[in-house]
């Protein structure tokens, strides 16, 4: 090889501030999601790896790309890669509790027999939360027989949804299941592996929805019980507050909303009412003669 030639590297790609600043401007207003500079790395890291397998060499050339693609398949893949799928089957079970022993006797005994009662999981993530609420039902809470229960769950991220639709965990999702709850509702499929029973995938609808959308979000309504756990954390003043009133908008009165143990409704809105029962702390859309 003659000394003098020299081999062709592909240019380094980098993420300016002004690029970083542009993008999560872009994001916010897709997905009502703010990353704050704590996230720049894991930000970065993931633009990078989307702008090559895409074929751009630059984060501009890419920017465009984004924007204007007619499909916006390759949105929905960023938001794929950017937003955090971190959960477990029973997590935060007193709320679960809190939901068969306090809010639903409230919910039922403002409902006509034979009424639908409506619950809501966002964000569903992949799938454990959902489950979880039905099997809390099927178990523990003693008029399930008596009522018909509508279970929707969603998400923004599409790979999320697939995952929760095919129902195969593994044993770290499990892990605090009650050994016979996890033998009852699920089959070892191997390898660590653990696939939820037919009868329970076909219990919960999953859909792409952004709570954040108030269009999109009109086609949603009449829910009693909406957990919307560690997601408002993602969002900025603006886009909780929003996301809040649409919320609100989807319950009946006197629904309720969970949050996670570090978000409180009260520091986002005060048009929920405060619900302290023994189990967990709630959120209430108020009755309409409490108005």
């Amino acid at each position: 090889m003659n000394a003098n030639c020299k081999l062709k590297t592909e240019p380094e790609i980098t993420i300016s501030d002004d690029d970083f600043e542009r993008f999560r401007e872009f994001f916010y207003r897709k997905t009502g999601i703010y990353f704050d500079e704590n996230k720049r790395y894991f930000v970065d890291r993931r633009l990078i790896e989307r702008i090559k397998a895409t074929g751009h060499n630059s984060f501009k050339n890419y920017f465009i790309f984004l924007r204007f693609e007619a499909s916006g398949k390759e949105l929905q893949t960023l938001i794929n890669s950017l937003t955090i799928n971190e959960t477990y089957f029973f997590r935060e079970e007193y709320q679960f509790k809190c939901m068969v022993n306090r809010m639903l006797s409230e919910i039922v005994s403002r409902k006509k027999p034979g009424s639908t009662i409506k619950i809501w999981s966002v964000p569903c993530s992949t799938g454990e939360e959902p489950y979880s609420i039905c099997i809390y039902l099927l178990e523990y809470w003693k008029d399930i027989d008596k009522w018909d229960v509508e279970v929707i769950a969603s998400d923004i991220d599409t790979c999320a949804l697939e995952k929760a639709r095919s129902g195969v965990y593994s044993e770290r999702s499990v892990q605090n299941l009650p050994k016979a709850i996890l033998q009852k509702y699920f089959k070892n499929i191997g390898n660590g592996y653990y696939k939820i029973s037919e009868e329970l995938r076909s219990s919960v609808e999953f859909m792409k929805i952004n709570i954040v959308d108030k269009i999109e979000m009109k086609r949603y309504r009449e829910f009693d019980i909406i957990f919307c756990r560690n997601l408002l954390i993602y969002f900025d003043d603006l886009s909780r507050k929003l996301a809040a009133e649409n919320l609100y908008d989807a319950l009946n009165p006197g629904g309720f909303i969970c949050l996670g143990h570090s978000e409180s409704m009260s520091r986002i809105s005060p048009i929920f009412k405060v619900r302290k029962f023994p189990e967990a702390i709630v959120y209430q859309k108020p009755l309409e003669e409490d108005i």
